[in-house]
Formats: structure tokens, sequence, C-alpha cells
């Protein structure tokens, strides 16, 4: 039985897409297939600016990506261990972090390793201590493999693994960037927060030619967006003037939700799942997984 209509108005199957918020048709993100069962695909969450929304994506992209039945793994590689506190872990008393796994050959990521209380997601900690990692690394050989090589026996274990850097473009981001497959790059909806990606495209395109040849940036993430400033509006605008379809759909509204989420210690997928702020999530994990096929 044919449904559709002639009459004015009805405008059928060739409806055109909405508009999203960076300007451009909104795709229609299909519902994520199970996990292809490769090696973990390996994102680091990078930008040297901070407080542009890293540790907040990490956590919640890791959320949503946990639901759709993907093994996560966390690495907080920060050693403001913003990610480890805002998953409900009291830094300054693990007995274990990644700072001993980079530091010392007989730790082994289990004796590290934490579940959080989501399913699929486990952690990776950080403390203070690892500030002093860079520091000790810098007379190892192979020193900007030092965190590829702790992941590599655990890439069976996992789908997908993020590693929320640290504002800085030193020696633990370089290892970062070495380890992974594809960087995504959280930007506050905030004019400052625009002068300082053209040096990290610099560090990252230094880095494919050095130390990681296959390195891509998988997108820029707009964040802290509030629509109702003509400011944010123009910021996202010359991203996407900027850097084009490298610009997620997904953009990641203020609110103050993320930041009750922290306090619970719980992603806002869990501590407000019907929240828009939640949909965002899961709409950028979707988006994640059509541009990292095979994830």
């Amino acid at each position: 039985m044919n449904h559709t209509s002639d009459q004015p108005g009805d405008l059928g199957p060739s409806a055109p897409a909405e508009i999203g918020p960076t300007g451009r048709p909104l795709p229609d993100f299909p519902p994520p297939g199970p996990p292809s069962g490769r090696p973990a695909y390996v994102i680091a969450l990078c930008n040297q600016k901070g407080g542009v929304g890293k540790t907040t994506t990490t956590i919640n992209l890791g959320a949503a990506l946990a639901e759709t039945g993907r093994r996560v793994l966390l690495v907080d590689f920060d050693p403001q261990a913003s990610m480890t506190v805002g998953l409900g872990f009291p830094a300054h008393d693990l007995d274990a972090t990644v700072y001993h796994l980079l530091m010392h050959d007989d730790v082994e990521v289990s004796d590290v390793l934490l579940k959080t209380r989501t399913e699929n997601l486990h952690l990776l900690p950080s403390s203070i201590d690892l500030s002093g990692a860079e520091m000790h690394l810098v007379h190892e050989v192979g020193r900007e493999q030092t965190l590829a090589r702790m992941l590599r026996p655990v890439l069976n274990d996992y789908d997908v693994i993020l590693i929320d850097c640290q504002p800085s473009l030193g020696l633990l981001a370089v290892n970062a960037l070495t380890a992974c497959d594809g960087v995504l790059i959280p930007l506050e909806c905030e004019y400052f927060a625009l002068r300082g990606v053209a040096l990290l495209k610099e560090t990252i395109e230094k880095v494919r030619q050095r130390t990681n040849f296959d390195l891509t940036i998988i997108g820029l993430l707009g964040t802290m967006y509030d629509s109702r400033t003509l400011h944010s509006r123009e910021v996202l605008q010359t991203l996407v003037d900027g850097w084009g379809d490298k610009v997620f759909h997904t953009v990641i509204r203020r609110t103050v939700k993320f930041s009750d989420a922290t306090v619970a210690g719980e992603p806002i997928t869990e501590f407000a799942s019907d929240s828009a702020g939640a949909e965002a999530y899961r709409q950028l994990a979707r988006e994640v997984l059509v541009r990292c096929p095979g994830v």
C-alpha cells in the first residue's frame, strides 16, 4: 500500500535532512553493529589547551561505546587524574597507577586495572606521580613508544582504548600520539581555543612523520556549545570553514549535568541517562564508529 501523498506540504520520502548546529545537514547515524573482534582501536583525546572537555568526553564517549557492547579501556594519562576522580576513585590512595606501568617493567596492566561501575568499561588510573614520568623517560631508549609497549599486551582484550591526554604537547602527549590509531580533538566553542589548533596539528604531523606513520585525525569535536550566544555559533562556523568534514556533526552543549555527574563519579549516560548530554555522547559514539570502520 502506498502511504505517500501528493498533498501540498507533504514532504514525503524526500524530506530534506535536518540542519545540525554545524550548519551542515545532519546525517542519520545507523545503530552500531556488533564489535569486529579485531585488536583495539586506540584513540587519543588531545588538546594542549586545558578546560576544553577532554576528560568529560573521554569518560562519556567511553561509556556510550560500552553501551554498544564494546569492551572499552580508558587510560588516564594526565597527572591531574581528573578522569580517575571523575569515575569515583581516590587517585591519591591508589597503590598502583599508569605511572608504575611506565616506570617498572615488572608491573603489568592487570596490576593497575580498575573496573568501573559501568559494564564493559575499565580504567588505568593516574595520579600526581605521573608528572615525574617525563623527566625519567627522557633518558630511555625508544621513549616515545613507552605507552605503546605498555598497551600492546591488552590490545586483544578490548575493542576501543581511549587515552585522556594532559593539556600539554610534551613527551607524555607524544607517547599517546605514538600509541594511538587516531586523534580526537575536543575544542571549546570559544575564540582562544581556536588559536592552539594549528600548533596541535603541527605536532600531530611531526609524530606522523617520525614515530607513527599511520596516525590520523578522526575529527574535531565542538564542546561547551551554547547556541544562544553569537560567539559560540561564530566559533563553530569558523571551525567548519577551516576543517570541513573533519569537524564532527555532533556538538556537545554546555550543561551543569556534566559537573553533577562528575561529582557523583558516574558517566552522564548513567547519571542522567535521558538527558540531552547523554544523547549527545551516544550520537558521538555512533559517529565515531562510522568514522572508524571495523571497531
